[in-house]
């Protein structure tokens, strides 16, 4: 494959299997994309469908399987101990609970200069705490809660340490790790204009997990649908959105509420049992659920192929046309 500079990340055929007491969990199962610098790749699905295994796996912080990942040219799954600890200045993750996710022992300033410490990036007290105040404003954290605990501020204060942490070592590729779905909708709004502010300011590059098609509709260029390990559909928000093909994606679409009194949406709603990552069914994942499946869903595993530009699908029905 040709080297494309403008693509920070390139992901290929990532597996990540988990040995359980009831057998081999098949978490991530063969997934493949890549990231351009300064865009953002939404990764959304259902609880368990594998995004957050992906996103630590993506930064070693699970390692692989098999496959393999490059970052701007450099193989992470390759790498040393050292040189990994020197390419992890170049990456961070924001997590999903920003409680847990906290030391509860320390205080603002000292989970924001963590990182700092870690790395010895600055050589004196004051120039750290110079640093952790320009950390502070830059996300929108009051500099006279510096000495705060965890315990003693919101949810949407908490997060923002959380974002202050993952900048302190100006990453070019952030992780968010459902950063919103813990906080209230008012606070939501707030962090995603953050991060989208970010991102304009300092062209970061991001890789958005959510399991809220509306969420990520609002702060991606290019929308990843995953479906138990698998990327089933994959194109820019505007073609999701105006003609989604696979039959997951238009369930996913049809639970979205439209913002207009009256307005009412044909709901799509799914029966069946996701089946066991354990024991994966042979054929596509989502036969047991598919409102339009036909015989060879059922013996043939669909693999991702591009279904028109920039559009990529993984169902025998695509090349029909889609269903329904």
């Amino acid at each position: 494959m040709t080297k494309n500079d403008n693509m920070l990340l390139n992901a290929r055929d990532i597996k990540k299997i988990f040995s359980t007491k009831q057998g081999l969990l098949h978490a991530i199962d063969g997934v493949s994309f890549s990231i351009a610098r300064g865009t953002t790749l939404g990764l959304v699905g259902e609880s368990g469908c594998g995004k957050s295994t992906l996103g630590r796996v993506l930064i070693r912080l699970i390692e692989a399987t098999s496959g393999s990942v490059s970052f701007d040219g450099v193989d992470l799954f390759n790498l040393p101990g050292h040189r990994m600890k020197e390419m992890r200045r170049r990456m961070q993750i924001v997590f999903q609970d920003p409680f847990s996710s906290l030391n509860p022992r320390l205080n603002v300033t000292d989970l924001i200069s963590e990182p700092l410490v870690v790395n010895g990036v600055c050589n004196s007290r004051a120039e750290r705490m110079q640093r952790v105040y320009k950390l502070m404003d830059t996300v929108g954290l009051a500099r006279r809660l510096h000495g705060a605990f965890p315990h003693e501020l919101d949810g949407g204060r908490r997060q923002r340490i959380g974002i202050a942490r993952a900048l302190a070592l100006e990453p070019e590729f952030i992780v968010l790790d459902e950063p919103v779905s813990a906080l209230d909708v008012c606070i939501q709004a707030q962090i995603l204009n953050l991060l989208g502010a970010l991102k304009r300011d300092s062209n970061y590059t991001y890789l958005f997990i959510s399991h809220n098609m509306s969420v990520v509709r609002h702060v991606s260029d290019i929308i990843a649908v995953m479906y138990m390990g698998r990327i089933v559909e994959m194109a820019d928000y505007d073609s999701i959105f105006a003609e989604p093909v696979h039959p997951y994606t238009k369930a996913l679409l049809s639970a979205i509420p439209i913002p207009v009194p009256g307005a009412v949406r044909e709901r799509i709603l799914l029966e069946g049992e996701v089946p066991s990552p354990i024991d994966p069914p042979a054929g596509c994942g989502f036969y047991s659920r598919c409102f339009c499946r036909e015989d060879i869903c059922g013996q043939t595993t669909p693999e991702l192929a591009e279904f028109k530009l920039n559009h990529s699908v993984a169902c025998h029905l695509a090349k029909k046309g889609g269903c329904g």
